[in-house]
């Protein structure tokens, strides 16, 4: 849908499977980097970002270095309010899932003939999986085993936090959030975010997860487009 109206660059992140190795030492600045650099590497000098999760987070790092015409960010990381740590648990968490998911990846083919096993599997970012195509949860299951990079990135985030420079973020931003978001839940993790960016366009998704462009693809890209056009 997106790409009957825009040129679409879909990068994947440093460290996850497919895309650039993490080399040095981990940083708030590495991810942003590698996608700057494929940007440039594409000829894009400024985009419409849409991220979800890690990516909206990402996004806003990209702002705020002035490369967004705009940010639509879906269920965004690092919005908890100042002196929740219900973030480390969910970081924690995540490090459980991967060596779980590395334990399964091989049978991941098998595996998704299940009914069941497919609504376990995606329980944490979509609230109806039966839409969501057997082989597509089995890549997904297969990219989070091959996630290299993961380790070192939870580490680092446990360490340090998340940082966004709201007040370098100029460009129009749009924040989306399903109210069923099982990872990030709405709308604690979403706390700080009201803050930074009061002027900023809120959408809440009744009944909706962690995912929405997998939840509901179609109303996510027209959130995307719809914000994106004419700007």
């Amino acid at each position: 849908m997106l790409e009957r109206r825009h040129d679409v660059l879909a990068p994947t992140l440093a460290g996850h499977a497919g895309g650039p190795s993490l080399t040095g030492a981990v940083s708030h600045r590495v991810l942003a980097d590698e996608v700057e650099r494929a940007m440039d590497d594409a000829g894009f000098e400024t985009a419409h970002f849409a991220g979800n999760s890690l990516g909206g987070y990402i996004a806003f790092h990209l702002a705020a270095r002035g490369r967004a015409r705009s940010v639509v960010a879906f269920a965004p990381a690092g919005g908890w309010a100042a002196g929740d740590e219900t973030w480390r648990a969910t970081l924690a968490g995540q490090a459980v899932t991967l060596e779980q998911v590395r334990a399964i990846a091989p049978q991941a083919a098998s595996l998704v003939r299940s009914a069941r096993f497919r609504r376990s599997a995606t329980h944490l970012i979509v609230t109806d999986s039966e839409h969501i195509p057997a082989e597509l949860i089995a890549h997904q299951l297969l990219g989070v085993a091959r996630c290299d990079g993961a380790p070192a990135l939870i580490e680092f985030a446990l360490r340090e936090g998340y940082r966004i420079d709201p007040e370098r973020v100029t460009c129009p931003v749009r924040i989306v959030w399903g109210t069923a978001d099982r990872l990030l839940p709405w709308p604690a993790a979403a706390a700080r975010f009201g803050e930074w960016f009061p002027r900023a366009d809120r959408v809440e998704l009744e009944g909706i997860g962690h995912c929405p462009q997998l939840d509901v693809p179609v109303e996510a890209a027209a959130l995307i487009d719809g914000f994106t056009s004419g700007r």
